[in-house]
């Protein structure tokens, strides 16, 4: 008995193999694991953020006080009427609501490989440097719920007390900080933005930059037909509310934006994770749709517009759907007044 008991014990070699194979498997996998509960931990805190600024500016909007203000510190004072502000900090001493450096998570989608620069938020001085052409200042934020931002308003924004589906984006362009003062203050991790444009490479497309994505603002049908006769690549323009020709301009051109091709090919089969594919079917990536700071909500789909023009009334864009079949092929017409899409420009490097 006492020999057949012997037989069935580990010996110490065995012992030590399986608690090596275990604490290899526990470094393999708990960085990942902490990685991604802290990506769904920012992108919550984003999302209810997100979330509580709308209704803030949906309240404005209604109690029509929303536009009107002459610069950005009259916007905020009357803005921390409806949502919780804990500090202001004016123009000249950002700093004091905002950490002075951040970085920016750089994808080069073709190798899969991702590097970190540094730049500096103290550069971030008028709304201009958000990309944004409306002459006034940014003025710093901290809220209550610990979350810092850099926010410049729109002099010229026009509100709509009568409609429920206006949201006030317009108005702004805010870079925000879901974790405040703490690490890695990265953008698409706990960094994030409404309505900007900031002029750094964070994808490499085919060996060419482009920018973080944003929600264009529209032009009117003027500003579209100046844009069409300066070059910018416009062929015709129909609405008031107009904006792809928004995207067209902050970017600086139609052949400054990404073509469909260049979508199809280089960016969805790498959302779609297109070499793993599961009973056919390809599944959107949603932490790498995050990493590259897309703006989505989880079971829905998403737009991204390209410089191909339809028509006046329409561009072809991209949607992305939670799963497709075993091909990526889902394009569309998105209509030139719709506000929910997004975009990207390339840049120089």
């Amino acid at each position: 008995m006492n020999k057949k008991q012997a037989q069935k014990a580990f010996t110490l070699a065995e012992l030590l193999i399986t608690l090596s194979v275990i604490g290899l498997v526990a470094i393999l996998t708990i960085p990942t694991m902490i990685e991604n509960h802290q990506q769904k931990a920012w992108n919550t805190a984003s999302t209810v953020f997100e979330r509580k600024l709308e209704e803030a500016l949906k309240s404005m909007n209604t109690q029509e006080t929303l536009a009107g203000h002459a610069n950005t510190l009259d916007f905020v004072n009357e803005l921390s009427k409806h949502i919780k502000i804990n500090k202001i900090c004016k123009n000249d001493n950002l700093m004091s609501c905002f950490e002075d450096k951040g970085t920016w998570n750089v994808l080069d989608v073709a190798t899969k490989q991702e590097k970190d620069f540094t730049f500096l938020f103290s550069d971030k001085q008028n709304a201009s440097d958000l990309g944004q052409d409306w002459n006034t200042e940014v003025i710093g934020l901290q809220f209550a719920n610990g979350i810092t931002g850099l926010l410049a308003y729109n002099p010229i924004c026009v509100a709509n007390p009568y409609s429920n589906q206006f949201t006030g984006r317009d108005c702004i362009a805010l870079i925000y900080d879901t974790s405040a003062f703490k690490k890695p203050n990265t953008f698409s991790k706990d960094i994030r933005s409404i309505n900007t444009l900031v002029n750094e490479c964070t994808i490499k497309l085919n060996g060419k930059c482009l920018s973080a994505p944003f929600y264009p603002l529209p032009v009117s049908k003027a500003e579209c037909e100046d844009l069409k006769m300066n070059g910018y690549g416009i062929e015709d323009c129909l609405y008031e509310n107009d904006y792809w020709a928004g995207a067209v301009k902050i970017c600086g051109g139609t052949r400054k934006m990404p073509s469909m091709n260049d979508i199809y090919t280089y960016l969805a089969p790498y959302l779609y994770d297109a070499d793993s594919i599961y009973n056919d079917v390809l599944y959107l990536n949603y932490d790498k749709v995050s990493k590259l700071g897309l703006n989505f909500t989880e079971g829905n789909t998403f737009t991204l517009a390209t410089g191909s023009e339809w028509s006046g009334s329409s561009a072809f864009s991209f949607v992305f759907d939670p799963s497709f079949g075993p091909v990526i092929s889902r394009t569309s017409y998105i209509g030139r007044n719709n506000s929910t899409f997004q975009a990207l420009c390339f840049i120089e490097q």
